[in-house]
């Protein structure tokens, strides 16, 4: 794949400029030549979900994924029952936005049972493979770095999210891969090669050395210590062609004015991802 060819798959996740609303970053997509966002589901709910879905028609700017579903364990039954339900409700707004894929944050730990809460979180996501098939939507377990295995994902390892996809044995269920999360494993090119069409999503950003926050501490493509251009090449290579979304949680990146974080954002990755000078 050339570089004309990768810069048409770029994808702005929403989360990149967090002043923007959904109005703004499809707007600022459009404006930029960036040809696919990730869109956000409080973001799409305070736009409204039919006039989001119009603006993305007008436009030209398609969905590469709605983030987020998930967060399956629960301490009761009930709780447990309302999380499915709000999953395939984010199933129903992918398909509504022309997307097919569902991000999954799983869930952090319950009641100190990491065994039941991963067990909680395999459940949930089976229990939602057929809705989600009947919809034509897909379900993309993220792995986040184990540092978030306490509030936001048991799945806390590539080699984990790559297992529990196999276990499931759905065409619906893949993973999400984040660098951010994965770089650091040893095993990471061989899990990405090993995905196959249970590669689902590749996300980019940078991680800082040492990173100034855990959670809002993501650095831009360039700026940190991740073989940006290696990992890229690999998931290439294993065989996933769909778009690559930048996605970066970072405050000073939020204070900065969207336009000039999508040039900076389109210089980086040319530079850094694709290895453009």
């Amino acid at each position: 794949m050339n570089v004309v060819e990768e810069m048409r798959l770029l994808s702005l996740n929403q989360a990149t400029i967090q002043t923007w609303s959904a109005r703004d970053a499809i707007e600022g997509c459009a404006r930029h030549g960036v040809g696919y966002v990730g869109l956000w589901r409080d973001k799409v709910q305070e736009a409204g979900l039919a006039a989001t879905r119009r603006l993305l028609d007008e436009t030209g700017v398609r969905v590469s994924s709605l983030c987020r579903g998930g967060f399956f364990p629960a301490p009761t039954i009930s709780e447990r029952a309302e999380r499915i339900e709000d999953n395939r409700r984010a199933i129903d707004e992918a398909a509504e936005l022309g997307t097919d894929l569902v991000v999954l944050v799983c869930g952090g730990v319950v009641d100190r049972d990491m065994p039941g809460s991963r067990q909680m979180v395999a459940d949930g996501i089976a229990a939602l493979i057929p809705y989600a098939a009947e919809r034509g939507v897909r379900l993309g377990i993220e792995p986040l770095h184990p540092v978030f295995a306490g509030d936001r994902s048991v799945i806390a390892g590539f080699g984990e999210a790559a297992a529990l996809a196999e276990r499931l044995a759905s065409p619906q269920v893949g993973v999400v891969v984040d660098v951010y999360h994965v770089w650091w494993d040893v095993h990471v090119h061989e899990l990405m090669r090993g995905l196959g069409e249970r590669f689902f999503a590749f996300h980019v950003n940078d991680w800082l050395a040492p990173p100034p926050d855990v959670l809002l501490g993501r650095g831009m493509m360039g700026d940190g210590v991740i073989d940006l251009r290696g990992l890229h090449a690999t998931a290439r290579a294993s065989g996933y062609m769909g778009p690559v979304e930048v996605e970066i949680f970072n405050r000073d990146i939020w204070s900065q004015p969207g336009d000039e974080v999508m040039a900076l954002m389109l210089e980086r990755y040319r530079a850094h991802v694709l290895g453009e000078r």
